[in-house]
């Protein structure tokens, strides 16, 4: 494959990680604001919102040292699917639970798509974008892990304020 080929590959890769963090807080925001009964929860959806506002600016960076710019029309397009996804499950009764299944899913999805982006980097010569690359793969590596550990303390808080009938679903 040519240079020109990898830089292309690259550069749709950067954007569409661009569009895919403005999805993670469509998704991530409305949960956080719903949030009533599960603190723990609500402190590192909040922490997760800051670093992935952080991610976004580094890869505004890189695309700038690259001459690009991110993809307005992507970034509107998944900023929208994910608002549907928060949407859709506000109506469930399990709210909370649904909440955690697919934050799960989608930092195991926003990983493998850094793992991809450095490793066309390294393919392509990118050194500059290896550290801002691997620094929001780490961040969702994180999140994923918390997300993983924490599922079962949340199912069980779950299911103990549902027993006590409380509002359990937020």
């Amino acid at each position: 494959m040519a240079d020109s080929e990898i830089r292309d590959v690259f550069i749709v890769g950067l954007k569409n990680a661009h569009a895919m963090e403005n999805q993670a807080l469509s998704i991530m925001k409305p949960q956080l604001s719903r949030i009533e009964n599960y603190p723990e929860v609500a402190a590192k959806l909040e922490q997760h919102i800051r670093e992935t506002e952080g991610q976004l600016v580094r890869l505004e960076e890189i695309l700038e040292g690259l001459d690009e710019d991110h993809s307005i029309f992507k970034d509107m397009a998944l900023s929208f699917t994910g608002a549907m996804t928060a949407m859709g499950h506000t109506m469930a009764g399990d709210e909370i639970l649904k909440n955690s299944f697919a934050n799960f899913a989608f930092e195991n999805f926003e990983i493998a798509a850094y793992k991809c982006l450095l490793t066309v980097a390294d393919a392509g010569g990118f050194a500059a974008a290896t550290t801002a690359l691997q620094s929001n793969l780490a961040e969702e590596q994180a999140m994923a892990r918390w997300l993983d550990v924490n599922l079962a303390a949340v199912t069980q808080k779950f299911l103990l304020l549902r027993k006590g009938g409380a509002a359990a679903k937020l």
